[in-house]
């Protein structure tokens, strides 16, 4: 490990002279207290509830009534678009475990599935883990082995084609042929198509549903599918007013949220940190939005907010001296060590660490699942470490090379961490989970880890380099192998490209953990797409994420 984490707590020497620190000036909080005054309608939402109660019945007489087996395929797409698909979990599983015996074969035999359809069954079957072979889209290429030009007349074709080709895992050949073919025509066909299929178009080419954030995604398809010929009403109206009861509940636990900031009282008292606790809870909600996770979105929150302002004080206000102390302090762990600390804000920054992990730990700690939270006080001292290292660089002036700075900033993107805390809260993570997540060596944790740091180096380079930050992905890359940046960035997505297979390969069946975890796993990597894909949404909230925590958080779907 580099000196920088070895080293005691030095003696903060030139008291006097005035002290240089890296600060950001991060953008203001752009929410205040507006969720702190929530105050749910009981009437409208007992009404609301009292709807989906009904709605949800005769859903699941749809979803359980004998039909055609494409039919039944098309109907779980549907529920799964609507984001209504997590009330029936159990029968859906039960319905695709008979028909992934008999519907590929079906397909291979028989002429009569166009695109869309075939291209559909496939999402499905990949989307809950069956590795459907992808050799089904041979019969839609000519005798050259070419895909037929006329299969570019059928836009919801080629829409659910290119759908289909993010399902895809390393190796297979076909589907990344199927991504160059519909994406060669899909801008193409959103300029030809009424405006209802352009904005569908539009969309699935800025992020497909495979890698969006399931209550954006279903946020937009209601809209969408409401503009459709011929929309199942019972369906719509089911998946509008479960989107409101959801959200309904959503803004009393972020209203809790806000109470417990406010009382925490750290924000205004570490000013040079970014105030993101509105930001942080909405990631939670791509993490998992189901309302049996209420008190997981609640832990993880916490424990998140916690993080952000340690991450800002390496990387925007700490000198490197007082955050060699801080590091030491994290490492015992020891309300004692406060005594030790240089600077009040590192005092209230450690005093506010301890009290939020002891708060959790006690949660958690009467369910049984103390070993939760030893995972994750384990791993948070990992990624001080490596924020230190990182501040050694700084300080020095040293640009380490790419291979270098990699075994560093990929325990400095805090993945496995931020995994752990997400998993907190889950009854379903296990002893044996927190074993595979400390264990590591799963492709799908491989890969997250490279998801993050490289999303995050490609959004965040320019303002790093501007504030002074030595060591940034890119400029190491361009170091070690004296390329432009341009061409950093062009491998960096190819890397992306890669890991996202990754994920998708590890996703199938049989799987080494429950589907459940795993899910929030792939469902991290979507919310980190979301983020940092086109600039540093998460510092930059007003223009990345602002309409999306509007749509999901604020604004009610009209019934």
């Amino acid at each position: 490990m580099d000196g920088a984490a070895q080293q005691a707590c030095p003696p903060v020497t030139n008291t006097h002279q005035e002290i240089f620190r890296p600060l950001a000036d991060f953008p203001q909080d752009i929410w205040g207290d507006c969720f702190m005054s929530f105050s749910l309608n009981n009437l409208e939402f007992e009404s609301c509830s009292r709807q989906v109660e009904e709605l949800k019945k005769e859903v699941k007489g749809i979803l359980m009534a004998p039909s055609d087996q494409v039919e039944k395929i098309l109907l779980i797409n549907s529920l799964c678009r609507l984001g209504v698909s997590y009330h029936f979990e159990s029968e859906i599983r039960e319905q695709l475990s008979c028909l992934f015996v008999s519907l590929p074969k079906l397909i291979d035999d028989s002429e009569d599935y166009d695109l869309q359809i075939v291209a559909t069954i496939f999402q499905v079957f990949r989307l809950h883990g069956y590795r459907m072979p992808c050799d089904v889209f041979n019969k839609f290429k000519n005798g050259g082995g070419e895909f037929k030009e006329e299969l570019a007349s059928n836009v919801k074709g080629i829409v659910s084609l290119y759908e289909a080709s993010q399902f895809r895992i390393n190796g297979e050949k076909i589907l990344d042929e199927t991504l160059a073919f519909t994406m060669k025509h899909l801008e193409s066909l959103g300029r030809q198509s009424s405006p209802h299929l352009r904005e569908y178009i539009v969309n699935a080419l800025n992020r497909p549903y495979h890698k969006g954030m399931p209550r954006v995604e279903a946020r937009q398809y209601i809209s969408f599918y409401e503009k459709e010929e011929l929309p199942n009403e019972t369906l719509l109206n089911f998946a509008k007013l479960d989107f409101n009861q959801v959200q309904f509940l959503h803004q009393q636990e972020l209203s809790i949220l806000s109470s417990w900031f406010k009382d925490l009282n750290i924000a205004s008292r570490l000013s040079y940190a970014r105030n993101r606790m509105v930001e942080i809870f909405f990631w939670a909600i791509g993490f998992y939005f189901e309302p049996r996770y209420a008190s997981a979105r609640n832990i993880f929150a916490k424990l998140a907010i916690i993080l952000v302002f340690i991450d800002d004080t390496y990387d925007a206000y700490g000198t490197f001296e007082e955050l060699q102390c801080f590091t030491d302090a994290v490492q015992r762990w020891d309300i004692s060590a406060v005594d030790q600390l240089p600077a009040d804000y590192l005092k209230i920054l450690y005093g506010a660490l301890l009290n939020v992990y002891d708060e959790v730990d006690r949660m958690v700690s009467k369910e049984g699942r103390s070993y939760s939270m030893s995972f994750t006080k384990d791993e948070l001292k990992k990624v001080v470490i490596s924020y230190l290292v990182e501040a050694e660089w700084t300080n020095e002036g040293y640009l380490p090379t790419f291979d270098e700075y990699l075994e560093i900033a990929l325990q400095s993107s805090a993945a496995i961490l931020v995994i752990g805390q997400v998993l907190v809260g889950m009854e379903a993570a296990d002893a044996n989970v927190f074993e595979w997540l400390k264990n590591g060596d799963s492709k799908s944790l491989a890969a997250i880890k490279l998801i993050a740091r490289l999303y995050d180096d490609i959004a965040t380079n320019e303002d790093e380099e501007k504030r002074g930050l030595v060591a940034c992905g890119i400029k190491c890359y361009m170091k070690q192998y004296g390329v432009s940046k341009e061409e950093v960035i062009e491998e960096f997505r190819k890397r992306l490209v890669i890991a996202w297979n990754e994920l998708n390969e590890d996703y199938m069946r049989p799987r080494i953990v429950p589907t459940q975890i795993l899910k929030r796993v792939l469902n991290i990597a979507c919310v980190i797409d979301l983020t940092y894909k086109d600039d540093d949404g998460f510092t930059m909230s007003e223009k990345i994420l602002k309409d999306h925590i509007t749509n999901v958080l604020i604004d009610r779907i009209p019934i």
